[in-house]
């Protein structure tokens, strides 16, 4: 009938970008099918209009010059167009070995592999080589730091970009040049191991008490080393440049390619694989760092591990992660535009966007005059932004913990700075990785609409913050410290390092070597508890003759008979919180992190499936800009504050911190992160509140978004149905 054809027909306005909404009768009353696979037609009667899911009558015979499928191919066709499937292999060349791989398991397999590569080089290797970076190319903690903050700014600059026009372009070729940019950026940043010449040796720092020790003066120098500064830079820019489309474009095409049930289960996969990857940097970092800077030169020196000058080969690690890195360029450039089956997945998909205002049409996105539009469209997203600002605030917690929870274990606990870094990657990296995929595994299973999924999350993060408040409990007293908590057998001030017994031997604030007492007390070091002599050969390093120890046993002067006065490191705490911590860290963990993949894919869900890439691109700058770069920032400047010793020069120039305040130091930080929590549950209870999902979305698919039918035309046809019936 004409009034079939006339809906059908204004179905299909090519600048209508979303279905506008009836007033006077709810969306799910009419449904505008654009890409049904049969070509059966709407009754012309308004019962029949108002059941489309029950059985339809056959249509009466169509005008002559309307038949009855010209209204339905042309819109058919042009949805198709946009899935680019086709086989893996490039060009004509389509090996069948390859068509294995073209699926969406296979897709996954090789973007875990990179996002393992990634986080590798990003989260691991740098992180473990900075203190050896810093020594050999004499450069302050200042200049270190602002080469691990180079990745995130690279990644602020180029995320809204990348995520923009790469959503309409092919995400696969997309990831081949971040496998190109990650591999290049590892090797940009072992560069200066080439340049700079072998290592030299310095002369060997006697610890002990020598009253003819030279004092220094105090002379500011810079070294030529310094200016490598800027290659480190350089490689950390390429890596960020690298992971901008891992993370957004990556994610998108996992979504596009597999059901909506399935979505959190891969994505969570490929996200607990990216936290692997720190880990297996740390390892494989921590081996490397056991040979000598110089492979070649190892068996010429005589320097082993436990002597100060020791630096290990911290470049080995770059080199081999961009050997592996460009090694994956040929999987991802062989994976066509769109997997197999992507469109019939997504005709199956059902909208569950946030209500909104914002309409983009099929041209929308294709020039850069779109891109202010679009961020404006996504940034009026109430329920988006919420969902933006709730994952910035937890990632501003968990970086600030990843890079001080070794810092924190070490001074609360008493423990070596490597087993508390041990014990640190033992608890975050197995307790994230745990999270990310039960929270995937979950979502799936149940099949989580986008409100459940909130829901979901908000459970997790409330958990968490309910758990924040157990951890004030699982701190420890500092143990007595000479000059600090306490004084030196009577003499000297609190405050002071220098006393009466150790004011001849001329001792140096800036080398921090702990050792323990027999008394109990520990000390800064070696000189300053006056100690004359020390037997190298045991382990732990011995010292005994020390002036500043009062004496429990009588000592004689052979190596034979003496009795040790003091021990090389920390004095055993007396602290016994330390597995209470683990475990309620371990936990608190897991359910943070059980928050991130129901949250990505919330974010998925609650925007235009056409602007799901800006949208991360969206969320992962205003994630680093609000939460990974200042959260190490304002854990650096809470730990700080709680200092009372700080490493003072001859220049007077303050340096690092030698000794906290444990009970200041654990308040500090559990205020912050109970801070933190609160503000992640309230924005994400606020898109709870906000989020409307659309009054069809058990009848609308993805593709339906870009048929419109305004009340005016849809009532002139009900009209003519009534005038003709």
């Amino acid at each position: 009938m004409k009034s079939a054809k006339g809906i059908e027909n204004l179905a299909f306005v090519p600048s209508s970008p979303d279905i506008l909404r009836r007033s006077s009768a709810s969306p799910s009353q009419i449904e505008v099918s654009a890409f049904s696979s049969d070509p059966r037609r709407e009754n012309s009667q308004p019962q029949e209009l108002q059941k489309p899911q029950g059985p339809q009558k056959s249509p009466e015979p169509p005008l002559p010059s309307a038949p009855p499928n010209a209204s339905e191919e042309k819109p058919r066709s042009l949805s198709l167009s946009e899935f680019d499937e086709g086989p893996c292999g490039w060009r004509n060349l389509h090996p069948q070995c390859l068509q294995r791989c073209n699926t969406p398991q296979g897709f996954l397999l090789h973007y875990c592999l990179l996002a393992v590569t990634q986080g590798m080089v990003v989260n691991g290797l740098v992180n473990i080589s900075i203190s050896t970076i810093e020594k050999r190319y004499e450069m302050k903690s200042s200049l270190t730091g602002l080469i691990s903050s180079s990745y995130d700014i690279s990644f602020c600059l180029l995320s809204l970009f990348v995520s923009f026009f790469g959503e309409r372009g092919h995400k696969p070729r997309w990831l081949a040049f971040a496998t190109f940019m990650i591999g290049l950026g590892a090797l940009v940043f072992s560069l200066p191991q080439f340049f700079s010449g072998e290592y030299q040796l310095g002369s060997l720092f006697e610890d002990t008490c020598i009253t003819t020790r030279n004092s220094t003066s105090c002379t500011s120098s810079t070294s030529s080393l310094s200016n490598y500064l800027y290659i480190f830079i350089l490689g950390q820019l390429l890596l960020g440049a690298g992971g901008t489309p891992l993370y957004t474009l990556g994610t998108a095409f996992l979504d596009d390619s597999v059901p909506t049930h399935k979505s959190s289960l891969y994505i969570g996969t490929g996200y607990a694989m990216s936290i692997l990857g720190p880990a297996i940097g740390y390892v494989l970092g921590g081996q490397l760092l056991t040979m000598y800077i110089d492979v070649a030169m190892s068996e010429s020196t005589d320097v082993t591990e436990d002597d100060p000058r020791w630096l290990g080969a911290w470049w080995i690690g770059f080199i081999l992660s961009w050997i592996f890195a460009w090694s994956l360029i040929i999987p991802f450039s062989c994976f066509p535009k769109h997997l197999p089956g992507t469109a019939e997945i997504q005709a199956g998909k059902t909208s569950q966007a946030h209500q909104s205002n914002s309409n983009t049409d099929e041209k929308f996105g294709k020039s850069i005059k779109d891109f202010p539009a679009a961020l404006k469209n996504l940034m009026k997203n109430g329920v988006f932004m919420c969902l933006v600002l709730s994952t910035s605030s937890e990632a501003l917690i968990t970086t600030g913990f990843a890079t001080f929870l070794p810092k924190f274990i070490e001074n609360q606990f008493g423990l070596t700075s490597s087993f508390a870094a041990t014990l640190g990657g033992a608890v975050i990296i197995p307790g994230a990785a745990l999270g990310q995929i039960l929270g995937g595994v979950l979502v799936s299973k149940f099949k989580m609409t986008c409100k459940n999924t909130m829901k979901f999350a908000l459970f997790t993060s409330g958990v968490a913050l309910m758990l924040s408040f157990v951890l004030i409990y699982a701190k420890c007293e500092n143990e007595p410290f000479a000059g600090v908590s306490e004084s030196y057998n009577g003499t000297g001030e609190l405050g002071n390092l220098v006393a009466s017994c150790n004011t001849n031997c001329n001792c140096l604030r800036s080398y921090y070597y702990p050792v323990c007492g027999e008394d109990g007390v520990q000390y800064f070091s070696p000189c300053f508890a006056g100690c004359a002599d020390s037997v190298s050969n045991r382990k732990p390093k011995v010292y005994y003759n020390c002036s500043c120890i009062e004496r429990k046993t009588e000592v004689t002067s052979t190596a034979e008979t003496f009795g040790s006065e003091a021990t090389a490191g920390k004095c055993e705490t007396h602290c016994a919180n330390l597995p209470i911590f683990l475990c309620i860290f371990f936990i608190i963990i897991i359910f943070t992190f059980m928050t991130s993949t129901p949250m990505t894919v919330s974010i998925l869900r609650c925007v235009n499936h056409r602007q799901r890439s800006l949208a991360l691109g969206i969320q992962f700058t205003f994630l680093r800009l609000l939460g990974t770069i200042p959260g190490p920032i304002i854990f650096g400047i809470t730990i700080d504050s709680t200092c009372i010793l700080w490493d003072i020069n001859d220049c007077g120039i303050k340096g690092a911190c030698w000794i906290y305040n444990n009970i200041k130091m654990a308040h500090m930080l559990v205020t912050i992160s109970v801070a933190c929590k609160v503000i992640t549950v309230f924005f994400n209870g606020f898109a709870i509140f906000l989020y409307k999902p659309p009054l069809s979305a058990t009848d609308m698919s993805f593709h339906n978004q870009n048929a419109v039918v305004t009340n005016v035309l849809v009532e002139q046809d009900l009209n003519r149905v009534g005038k003709e019936g």
